[in-house]
């Protein structure tokens, strides 16, 4: 238990994407629920989770009911709570904006990838030709 209190991962997700979206914690408890499993992120245990107090690890259904509170793709929590409460460190970037961008072209399809490719490229062009 000590050393899951020395990850933070989801317990800082939680906390700045919160904040984020400019949300209480009972709004949040309201918006978190999985809808096919009926699993609700409770006012208690999200309080436990941004303050830094233990608890136990979360279920694939209570996690997916965070993640549809919070706005995120199920990945990017499931990821933070490996981090967290598994010591899991595959993911190879500390930018939150990467490991978003990351699960939102999961779910995206071969058009939207080709779309977001173009974009890419263009980006880089750009990037090259001023210099940077």
């Amino acid at each position: 238990m000590v050393e899951q209190q020395q990850r933070t991962q989801l317990n800082d997700l939680v906390r700045t994407r919160r904040a984020e979206l400019g949300i209480s914690l009972r709004t949040l408890e309201a918006r978190a629920v999985d809808p096919v499993s009926g699993a609700q992120a409770k006012f208690g245990w999200i309080s436990k989770l941004e303050n830094g107090r233990p608890t136990d690890t979360p279920s694939e259904e209570l996690l997916i009911a965070l993640a549809l509170g919070l706005e995120l793709p199920a990945r990017v929590v499931q990821e933070a709570a490996a981090a967290q409460y598994l010591g899991m460190t595959e993911i190879r970037t500390q930018s939150r904006a990467a490991r978003l961008l990351v699960a939102r072209v999961e779910e995206m399809s071969e058009d939207d990838l080709r779309q977001l490719a173009a974009i890419a490229e263009t980006f880089e062009r750009s990037r090259r030709q001023s210099g940077d």
